[in-house]
């Protein structure tokens, strides 16, 4: 793990609405996440972790600070991009995992997958086919592959989006919630994919959740409240609990 942060916040700030309605998400908060980091984001409900993963990744502008992503060598401001090369960005260097699953309901649960291979990298489609079907299989989903969302639990449809955030390697991960529609069983398999990412494909990737059995599997905690982040931690670094599998990601 480099040394040199590679995604930054300075001083952001983000409210919502206007005169005696405002209030504010985000009160002058700044970080930095390393290549390689897993990082949690923790706080109560309405503190505004929502806020600072969009702010970061590019979704949300903020009302006032910077977010500087450190790509191929380069530092990129991100609220300095148009907004279609911010979409460029995301495309190429981000995955996403909400807590709202976004599939699409016409595609089975291997083509959501496919799809973010073939469109975003080009590759040839029995290519994109395999390793969608790799993925899955190491999310337990290898017997859903062609069902469509409507015919997957809370939980299937979750796994579907964990993969499909994950399929492309990308370089930034931001996961919103991602073990919250899910038992402990396949939560512990997600968190374990997602270290596998930062620590051996040196992913940066920020989790945001509520639930402290994540906690022991992460590089730092940051807790944020009423806005305004408090010091980051570093957990004890000692083997997870509960790990009984090693999973090998797909190339």
């Amino acid at each position: 793990m480099r040394d040199e942060p590679v995604l930054q916040g300075f001083h952001l700030t983000r409210s919502f609405g206007d005169g005696e309605t405002r209030t504010y998400a985000l009160r002058d908060v700044s970080l930095g996440l390393k290549k390689g980091e897993l990082a949690l984001l923790m706080g109560p409900s309405g503190s505004g972790k929502s806020t600072l993963l969009a702010v970061l990744s590019g979704l949300l502008e903020p009302d006032s600070g910077q977010v500087l992503a450190r790509v191929d060598g380069d530092a990129v401001d991100l609220w300095k991009l148009t907004p279609r090369q911010r979409e460029h960005f995301r495309l190429k260097h981000c995955g996403f995992i909400f807590q709202g699953y976004n599939l699409f309901p016409a595609l089975t649960a291997e083509q959501q997958l496919e799809i973010v291979l073939r469109w975003g990298e080009g590759i040839s489609g029995r290519e994109a086919r395999e390793r969608s079907r790799e993925m899955l299989s190491l999310l337990g989903l290898s017997k859903k592959c062609h069902l469509l969302p409507a015919q997957l639990s809370g939980g299937e449809k979750q796994r579907v989006a964990i993969g499909r955030a994950l399929i492309k390697n990308p370089q930034f991960v931001f996961a919103d919630e991602p073990t919250s529609a899910l038992d402990w069983t396949h939560g512990e398999q997600v968190i374990e994919l997602l270290r596998i990412a930062a620590h051996e494909r040196g992913a940066t990737i920020l989790v945001v959740s509520h639930d402290h059995r994540i906690v022991p599997f992460v590089d730092t905690v940051f807790h944020l409240e009423d806005g305004r982040l408090q010091e980051a931690e570093t957990p004890v670094d000692v083997p997870p609990p509960g790990v009984r599998f090693r999973l090998e990601m797909p190339p």
